[in-house]
């Protein structure tokens, strides 16, 4: 395992960045609301083995296949944002003729330090990078493995012309060769433009860190992207809470919300959310039309892979939300329909 994957350290210039933030509190950033993460050390064992036990029963039965990307139709221009979904929180967009890509985590583990290996449910995701256009803004939510990935951001960096992150992500992207001045980092509610996309980085409850002395050492939170034409937001991983609220009265209503919806448990249910709450916190941020993201793409949580997509569903139904599931790799804009339960086949 080669320490690379730990990311930039936090050095005495960094610290004297992040604690201008308002968002810095007792030598870390905080969330907006009091969120416990701490979980005892004599259940970590306990923990460990749910995690291990009966582990093939929770993933899908062979791997998930992704549609071929179609370079022509993906570029072909369009006055409406197009999106294709790769597995957990991986979104490549096509908006406003900018190529932009998200939490591009298209490794094939997301433990690559860990005692334990977490595969990927798709096989060769790498390879789609060498597929791709050129990047025209590549943005991370925040600092997790199964977010930020040391062999993507190594393909990516050479075709990838700028990057938007939360603060403090920006010295694991140095630290892996990426030209600092690419880089542009945000604080919550920060607002900059790209290409007449006006980009807000917005609250979450969640936390940070890649190693054991980085914890809340960066920042954590989703996008939201507004045009003279659409509104988009990607919520981040995030357990529920007022900020929701916040966002769609800020910078609601959405036309399209990507909803974090997957790897979540009792343990740690401050920081992602239940299905039943990611379709409230579609309610709550104003959102005419979502899909869950966060899963199909790895076993970081003792459910079933099928449980968030079933139990988003019904949910959603029955509280009237308009939602669409596509297929890994399918082609889609916001307005499409996509309710087929593909996953049910696999």
């Amino acid at each position: 395992m080669s320490s690379k994957q730990f990311g930039g350290k936090v050095k005495k210039e960094h610290l004297a960045l992040y604690q201008q933030s308002p968002n810095w509190k007792d030598g870390q950033f905080k969330n907006l609301e009091e969120t416990k993460l701490a979980i005892s050390l004599y259940k970590i064992p306990g923990l460990i083995c749910k995690q291990i036990k009966g582990r093939k029963e929770r993933e899908p039965k062979r791997p998930l296949p992704i549609i071929p990307f179609d370079k022509a139709a993906f570029l072909a221009p369009s006055d409406k944002m197009k999106f294709i979904w790769y597995g957990h929180s991986v979104i490549l967009m096509r908006m406003n003729n900018q190529t932009i890509l998200i939490d591009p985590m298209l490794g094939p583990d997301s433990s690559p330090i860990g005692p334990i290996t977490t595969k990927r449910y798709s096989d060769n995701t790498l390879d789609l990078i060498d597929q791709f256009p050129e990047i025209d803004l590549l943005m991370l939510t925040h600092d997790h493995y199964d977010h930020l990935d040391y062999d993507s951001i190594q393909k990516l960096k050479t075709k990838t012309s700028k990057y938007f992150v939360g603060m403090g992500v920006k010295r694991h992207l140095v630290n892996w060769g990426v030209d600092a001045d690419l880089i542009t980092e945000f604080d919550w509610w920060d607002n900059e433009a790209h290409e007449d996309i006006s980009i807000t980085y917005t609250p979450t409850r969640h936390f940070s860190g890649r190693g054991l002395t980085d914890r809340a050492k960066s920042m954590w939170g989703g996008w939201v992207f507004n045009t003279a034409k659409e509104s988009l937001w990607f919520s981040g991983d995030s357990g529920y809470g007022q900020h929701f609220k916040e966002i769609g009265k800020k910078l609601g209503p959405f036309d399209f919300a990507f909803m974090e919806c997957g790897q979540y448990n009792e343990e740690w249910h401050q920081i992602h959310m239940y299905p039943e709450e990611t379709v409230q916190a579609a309610f709550d941020g104003r959102a005419k039309n979502c899909m869950p993201v966060h899963w199909a793409g790895f076993t970081l949580s003792p459910h079933k892979w099928t449980d968030p997509p079933n139990r988003f569903v019904k949910e959603a139904e029955s509280k009237k939300l308009t939602y669409m599931l596509p297929k890994l790799g399918q082609l889609m804009t916001g307005d499409m329909e996509q309710k087929e339960h593909w996953w049910e086949e696999l």
